[in-house]
């Protein structure tokens, strides 16, 4: 959620890795946030305050709590490198998963829960989220969808704004490209993203504005702060939005990744998407405009139908297979990748090879269900993706036993 992202970025100043490389890369960093489950019900553990702290303990201030006694957030450095990025998220997530072993207790990556029921959910401890809780009441206490934000690198706030106003007509590809959240309160919603529709609540979520310049922006900015509608920068929660404090841009579209492999794909394709976005801005290219009530319908129509279905062309205003505007996004996006990170793009062809074989993470979830039609089989599934061993950098510090569920 970041209600404290004015604390902590995926993004903050450090050193980037990366080679030689044709064209000025840009940093990608990443948050990704995790659900706590017990192996045994399966159900969501209040523990996560103490899995943080034995997790912060290799980490330090990387890994944090979130809005709820269930949710855990970690972040990576800023990389230019997809294959050192990966290399992170997968040390990452195996820390945090032995954290959680040590309490007998395991992460999940999934937008949403998928057992539980619709109560008001323990909300961590701290005066900013008191005071969230206390401004926004039951969006907070119901609250416990989990995303995956990637961080770009951007130099100042014109020209975010601007590559925020290119990026703004692919949300609907990424929110298909990566849904991952059928399921809310043990029942099948019938949509790919419940989360996405969940999340679009909030009084200042979903597609951002069109930002004619800089003073647009600030002046709306302030126009929801001194209405009280957000309690400060840091709870602007549009799906792309120009962090205050550090010079990146966020995009925050996506359902969590089950797998590192799902998280690479995700962040190559936005740094692509992002690369491009720039030179546009450079050459003084208009963006693409679509009607507000237009791009959300696409968004709706992408959260419903994920990769299965249509999707909605805002060039054309018509529908076309979901499919087809993948394909149109990686045509665009992928091109501009850096060429000499071999290894980070031979990780994106693996990712997308799975993606046509498999689905994405809500194909998935599906597909462990219908095995056995036991949702319980979905949050095994789930486990044993976080630390998936079929990524080629992959090492692990936790053996296969300790990453399985126990069976009552």
């Amino acid at each position: 959620m970041g209600s404290q992202e004015g604390a902590r970025s995926s993004a903050r100043p450090a050193a980037v890795t990366g080679g030689n490389r044709q064209r000025a890369a840009v940093t990608v960093g990443v948050e990704e946030e995790f659900l706590l489950v017990d192996p045994v019900s399966r159900q969501l553990s209040t523990r996560a305050d103490k899995v943080v702290a034995q997790a912060a303990r290799e980490l330090g201030d990387r890994v944090t709590t979130e809005l709820t006694r269930y949710q855990i957030e970690v972040r990576t450095d800023p990389h230019t490198s997809l294959a050192d990025l990966g290399d992170q998220l997968r040390a990452t997530r195996d820390t945090v998963t032995r954290a959680a072993a040590r309490f007998n207790l395991r992460i999940i990556s999934s937008g949403t829960p998928i057992l539980g029921q619709h109560t008001f959910l323990p909300l961590s401890p701290g005066p900013r989220y008191a005071l969230s809780a206390a401004t926004f009441r039951a969006l907070d206490h119901e609250q416990s969808a989990c995303a995956c934000h990637v961080h770009v690198g951007v130099s100042d706030l014109p020209t975010a704004l601007q590559v925020s106003n290119h990026l703004r007509p692919w949300l609907p590809a990424l929110i298909a490209l990566t849904a991952n959240s059928p399921y809310w309160a043990a029942q099948d919603t019938g949509y790919a993203s419940w989360r996405t529709m969940t999340w679009c609540r909030w009084p200042v979520a979903g597609p951002p504005p069109y930002f004619e310049s800089p003073t647009h922006f600030e002046d709306l900015l302030d126009s929801l702060t001194t209405s009280e509608t957000l309690l400060d920068r840091g709870g602007l929660y549009w799906d792309i939005r120009p962090s205050h404090h550090v010079p990146t841009l966020e995009i925050r579209i996506a359902d969590a990744a089950p797998t590192v492999h799902d998280t690479l794909l995700l962040a190559g394709t936005v740094q692509g998407m992002a690369t491009r976005a720039l030179e546009a801005v450079r050459a003084s290219q208009p963006a693409l405009r679509p009607q507000p009530e237009l791009l959300r319908a696409a968004y709706w129509r992408a959260a419903r139908d994920g990769l299965t279905g249509k999707s909605l062309n805002l060039r054309t205003n018509r529908l076309e297979p979901a499919a087809a505007q993948l394909d149109r996004l990686w045509v665009t996006a992928l091109p501009a990748l850096d060429t000499s990170d071999e290894p980070g793009l031979a990780l994106l062809r693996t990712a997308r090879t799975r993606l046509r074989t498999d689905g994405n993470g809500a194909d998935r979830q599906r597909t462990a269900y219908r095995r056995r039609h036991r949702l319980t089989d979905v949050v095994d599934h789930l486990i044993e993706s976080v630390t998936a061993t079929d990524a080629p950098h992959h090492t692990s510090g936790l053996s296969r036993s300790a990453a399985r569920p126990r069976r009552p």
